[in-house]
């Protein structure tokens, strides 16, 4: 199974990507630790990514690109993948595409989870955290015991600015990628609103089984 796994923040991308890639016995691969373990394992495209990052710049898309194809290659990656938080915009689902066309790598899917935003703002600026314990509750969906509930903190990524702005950089940089893919007859939405569980049926079913 070769999945891009795609979604605003707060869609719940994190949960079903671990029960996913459990379930289908794939790599979850995700930008972050692979810019991380390309540098630490000292490859040519690590010491690449590795300089840029150290001048404080982005690492170009061709050079993740490259490490995306690289990482896929490996032997863990044969039964398939799954691509998180990449490509984030069209050119570079476009360049990602023509890498695996030539890699001759066939996505089987690209899953868009779908909520509609008053509600990932209502899940995200809900969320309060335990600075002793780390434990992380929603003022609506999870209630903190009332012997803690004083001492809960506020993320400042979650507060409702942080959010709006977040949500407005996805549908203005990445949902882009989603009729790009849609025309290539990869896409599956799905409806990301409910118990984890009932995601996951979900997605599960539209991935075939």
């Amino acid at each position: 199974m070769r999945i891009i796994l795609v979604g605003p923040p707060g869609a719940g991308k994190g949960t079903q990507a671990a029960r996913l890639v459990e379930r289908y016995g794939i790599p979850h691969i995700s930008t972050g630790d692979m810019l991380r373990a390309a540098v630490k394992a000292g490859t040519a495209l690590g010491k690449e990514a590795d300089a840029y990052m150290k001048a404080g710049d982005l690492v170009p898309d061709a050079v993740v690109i490259g490490m995306a194809v690289e990482r896929i290659g490996e032997a863990d990656a044969q039964k398939g993948f799954m691509l998180d938080g990449f490509p984030r915009t069209r050119p570079q689902a476009e360049a990602l595409d023509a890498a695996l066309s030539a890699a001759g790598v066939q996505l089987d899917a690209v899953v868009l989870i779908e909520v509609d935003d008053s509600l990932i703002v209502e899940r995200i600026t809900g969320r309060r955290t335990d600075p002793e314990t780390k434990r992380i509750y929603h003022l609506k969906f999870d209630p903190p015991p009332a012997e803690v509930a004083d001492r809960l903190v506020q993320r400042k990524d979650d507060t409702e600015e942080a959010c709006r702005a977040r949500l407005a950089k996805y549908h203005g940089e990445t949902a882009p990628i989603i009729p790009f893919y849609e025309d290539k007859g990869l896409l599956k939405r799905v409806d990301g609103v409910g118990s984890p569980d009932a995601v996951t049926e979900r997605l599960v079913a539209a991935l075939g089984g």
